[in-house]
């Protein structure tokens, strides 16, 4: 049904992003460079299929079509096929950095055919630059960190994300308490990530904030998430133990499960 995800994931951390849609003429190398000259482009990357898009001035119709809490004039846009999680971390660190809110984080059943979520992104602001810096702070996350402990195979995937500080982004997509050290536990099958997150639990002091199954709380994907916050300390090892657990369980079901990008935990 699928090409080889292996395969896929090891070639991932060799594509970048650039911003802007000339080669060469920013940091990271684009997918499709020479497609684009709108000025609503921002940067593309092929890490999760990933777009960043920018609206200097949204249409006041869509703002009513879209039932934002706070109607901004500019939006920024993250989008991709594949992540959800370490996209919303990313977003985090760039509402963090930025003159921006997070006015809807949506996750579509995706992964291109695997177990898991996309994501659609929208950030707020009154200035079309601070929209524009927040997606290329988030692409540039996606691309060099924010996947680095997602490891996949043929078979699945287990994500790993962690903040020691949680912002708007993992608020509002994922219920994290504000300013709280905060961890996204994900297994795919979903049986896997059952495991993972009675080991989370049982590995350090932590408080469940969501858990969710392919009925409850995700697009029906083939996933059990585990959402947590606590100490910093605390968060950090129950993530760890969860991730050696997952790895080694999805390794049963396939190859040696890789991920694209240095791990960050």
């Amino acid at each position: 049904m699928q090409e080889d995800i292996l395969e896929k994931i090891r070639a991932e951390i060799d594509k970048s992003l650039v911003s802007g849609c000339d080669k060469g003429k920013g940091k990271y190398e684009n997918m499709n460079s020479s497609k684009c000259n709108l000025t609503e482009f921002v940067g593309a990357s092929s890490v999760g299929d990933t777009i960043g898009l920018v609206i200097a001035k949204v249409d006041p119709q869509l703002l009513d079509a879209m039932k934002v809490e706070k109607k901004y004039r500019s939006i920024g846009i993250i989008g991709d096929r594949t992540g959800a999680g370490p996209h919303i971390f990313a977003a985090d660190e760039a509402v963090k950095a930025t003159n921006t809110e997070i006015i809807a984080i949506e996750l579509p059943r995706d992964t291109k055919g695997g177990a898991g979520h996309g994501s659609l992104i929208i950030f707020g602001a009154d200035d079309v630059s601070d929209v524009r810096r927040a997606v290329e702070v988030t692409l540039d996350e996606v691309n060099n960190r924010v996947f680095g402990d997602v490891y996949g195979n043929e078979a699945g995937h287990v994500e790993l994300d962690y903040t020691a500080r949680a912002s708007y982004a993992c608020n509002k997509g994922l219920g994290a308490p504000l300013g709280r050290s905060f961890g996204t536990i994900v297994g795919a099958p979903a049986a896997i990530g059952l495991v993972m997150a009675d080991t989370a639990l049982k590995a350090a002091n932590v408080e469940v904030v969501s858990y969710c199954t392919p009925g409850n709380g995700t697009s029906f994907s083939n996933e059990v998430i585990l959402n947590v916050s606590g100490d910093s300390g605390a968060v950090r090892q129950a993530v760890i133990a969860a991730r050696e657990v997952g790895i080694k369980l999805l390794s049963t079901l396939g190859s040696e499960p890789v991920n694209s990008q240095p791990s960050y935990i």
